[in-house]
């Protein structure tokens, strides 16, 4: 029988440093953690459950922890529709998937009795693998709790939120608003005192889902070679326009011969659909076709990538491929870190506008960008073939 969880054995660690329940002020940027982590450690959690780019700006830490300590268990806790992005992996002993989706679709339907047992299994079987350290990389109450419930002695919170570090043992906050990719990660590395050196994300392809993507690519004649477009993303201010994208494929397609093959998942199909008959024989509709792995496979295998902030584009930095990512007022990050991928974007006083963009659906930020700056930008990019 699972035991009662003892949540009260570490007093809480408070965001604030002035809130009076504090016992431990959080990690600020100068001050080393090696103290409070043992060399010692041997089984090692990390949580981000979600999402795609999210994970792959993470990634890097993965080696960071195995450097660090080559003998540990080194596992990652994620949602089932991104464990992929992690199974392969060198140094990853484990990936541990936690159905948060479903979870929170027991409670929303009314079977809290259903969403119990389940979770009570679920944490056993944390609690079974005895981890030393559970770091949080998400920062929020959802990716907490298995960070508290997995009974790690240390838990050490990123930028927790939503009173998410109340939970923790330690909270790192996320360093100074560095416009490098994944710069979050790279400051709780330098904070943990981890090896920093190659700091890159990692992704990892299998030889199924190369075959997959090539199967995909004989099926619509695209051995010549093609240009990826990701053009879909979770909200309509980093959305650049169907239309100019149309107009893009058809100047590509008469200037260099290649098709666009559209990636995307199965929620964009009719968005995808729709772009793909406007532009006749100028795009092929991939979207929905694919595995997160597959997809990946026909990036590596493209000309180059263009796309949206969207976790699609970031596997073509992940990669290594070409490739240029059109940003508006949200923009995630300037620097690639890698000369072959480059941002476009144009800075306007409402930027950045996150979730509360105050242009009334006009979305300047992105209409600035033309479809004869993405082509000129395109051919700059190095190692670009067209």
């Amino acid at each position: 029988m699972t035991q009662p969880l003892d949540l009260g054995r570490k007093p809480p660690i408070a965001i604030n440093p002035a809130i009076d329940l504090a016992v431990e002020p959080r990690l600020q940027t100068g001050e080393s953690a090696l103290p409070w982590i043992s060399p010692q450690r041997r089984r090692i959690l990390l949580v981000r459950l979600s999402a795609i780019g999210d994970i792959l700006f993470a990634s890097p830490l993965v080696a960071s922890f195995r450097r660090a300590w080559p003998e540990a268990h080194i596992a990652w806790l994620v949602q089932p529709e991104c464990a992929s992005l992690l199974r392969h992996h060198p140094d990853l002993d484990e990936v541990i998937e936690w159905p948060y989706p479903r979870l929170r679709q027991h409670w929303r339907t009314g079977h809290p009795l259903t969403l119990l047992r389940e979770t009570r299994a679920l944490i056993a079987e944390l609690r079974e693998r005895h981890f030393d350290l559970a770091v949080d990389l998400q920062g929020l109450m959802k990716s907490a709790l298995p960070v508290r419930l997995s009974g790690a002695a240390e838990r050490v919170g990123l930028g927790s939120r939503e009173g998410s570090g109340r939970l923790m043992t330690r909270v790192v906050d996320k360093g100074p608003n560095d416009l490098r990719i994944g710069s979050e990660y790279l400051h709780l590395a330098r904070m943990l005192d981890l090896p920093m050196d190659g700091f890159d994300m990692a992704l990892h392809i299998v030889a199924e889902d190369a075959a997959a993507a090539e199967a995909l690519i004989a099926e619509q004649r695209l051995e010549a070679g093609y240009v990826v477009i990701c053009p879909f993303t979770t909200r309509p201010q980093k959305h650049w326009f169907a239309e100019r994208w149309i107009t893009f494929a058809r100047r590509l397609k008469a200037e260099t011969g290649l098709p666009v093959a559209i990636l995307g998942g199965p929620g964009d199909r009719v968005s995808a659909a729709g772009m793909a008959r406007a532009a006749e024989h100028e795009m092929v509709d991939l979207s929905g076709r694919t595995s997160l792995l597959s997809a990946a496979a026909l990036i590596e295998r493209s000309r180059a990538v263009i796309g949206v902030d969207t976790g699609l584009s970031h596997m073509g930095i992940a990669l290594r491929r070409p490739t240029l990512l059109l940003f508006g007022s949200t923009r995630p990050y300037l620097d690639t870190t890698r000369p072959e991928a480059q941002v476009l974007y144009h800075h306007r006083s409402c930027s950045p506008c996150r979730r509360r963009p105050t242009c009334g659906g006009a979305f300047h930020c992105m209409r600035d960008i033309e479809v004869d700056e993405v082509l000129d930008a395109l051919r700059g990019l190095p190692g670009v073939e067209l």
